[in-house]
């Protein structure tokens, strides 16, 4: 059984890479929006903000620490939530050395309390959208985002995820958010604990609904754990991440499991059906509503630290 807890750790995941600014007027893209998001979303009840950025220009996803910069400082002095980095940021470059390099920039840099840690290869669907959004981009560089999604697959080797182990929480001692598209992602989560590139309590987010992993579906989040339960006991934390509009049902449905909850307009754009959700904030107070209505209390970011193991944040390059 996943370790037992008392609180619920809500994550909240601020902007991603793969929502266009065409899909919704509400995703943050300048560093002040996303910081200022991110402050709200805490305030909601968020334990943990998850963040990437934007070129503040036009929206692109990008791993430029600069514009990391313009927010970590901020939203630490706003807020007690413990910060995480994206390792899993999408990258044009060509080689997998390269790619590797351009995801880990800004998490080098800034060393954050937990960092995600992709655990396996993933084919972003970008590219199914490109009828349904046609002549709706504002950028030119969202039709070519979208076309060349089609081709690309997110590289996470072996040799990646040594390199991630070792030189974030070997050497500047990030703890990890282990996001898991599929059942195999969990075997190789087991694999690389026993090869000892990674240490427990692992803190194991279950994605659903993105197209390339499993689907939104009760019967595959019960799957997940149960085997999550057999590969991992006592010596993991178990989260719930559901894409699109069955975030809170499904969400919630994790949560009654033994779960945490992971919310944000990066994995939904929906408040309710053909209602697109106007701040992160909302969907946290709507979350949290939601467990503290079955009797589950949030944990706060000092809560987290102490379940999670994290260094905390006075230990962190920002």
């Amino acid at each position: 059984m996943a370790k037992k807890q008392d609180k619920v750790i809500v994550t909240c995941a601020i902007t991603g890479a793969m929502h266009l600014p065409c899909m919704s007027p509400y995703l943050p893209i300048t560093p002040q929006q996303i910081e200022d998001e991110a402050v709200a979303a805490a305030e909601a009840g968020a334990s943990i903000i998850h963040l990437h950025a934007r070129d503040p220009e036009t929206g692109f996803p990008t791993t430029d620490p600069k514009i990391y910069a313009q927010f970590l400082s901020s939203i630490k002095s706003r807020s007690d939530a413990i910060i995480n980095i994206t390792t899993g940021q999408p990258s044009l470059a060509q080689t997998p050395d390269a790619v590797m390099d351009d995801r880990l920039r800004a998490p080098l840099e800034f060393a954050p309390e937990i960092c995600s840690y992709n655990m396996g290869p993933m084919n972003p669907g970008i590219w199914a959208l490109q009828q349904r959004l046609a002549g709706k981009t504002t950028q030119d560089w969202e039709e070519m985002f979208m076309r060349l999604s089609k081709g690309v697959t997110i590289a996470n080797t072996y040799a990646s995820m040594e390199r991630l182990a070792k030189e974030l929480g070997e050497d500047r001692g990030v703890r990890f958010e282990f996001e898991c598209f599929d059942i195999g992602h969990l075997h190789t989560l087991h694999f690389i604990a026993q090869q000892g590139w990674v240490k427990p309590p692992f803190f194991i987010q279950s994605i659903f609904g993105f197209l390339g992993g499993l689907g939104a579906d009760p019967a595959h989040i019960i799957h997940a754990k149960q085997t999550a339960d057999a590969l991992f006991g006592d010596d993991y934390h178990w989260s719930v991440l559901v894409a699109g509009k069955d975030q809170m049902r499904l969400g919630t449905l994790g949560a009654t499991l033994g779960g945490n909850v992971r919310v944000g307009l990066e994995d939904s754009l929906w408040d309710s059906p053909r209602q697109l959700a106007k701040s992160n904030a909302d969907q946290v107070r709507r979350i949290v509503r939601i467990l503290n209505d079955l009797s589950l209390d949030v944990a706060t970011p000092d809560e987290a630290r102490a379940m999670l193991g994290t260094k905390g944040k006075d230990k962190v390059n920002f």
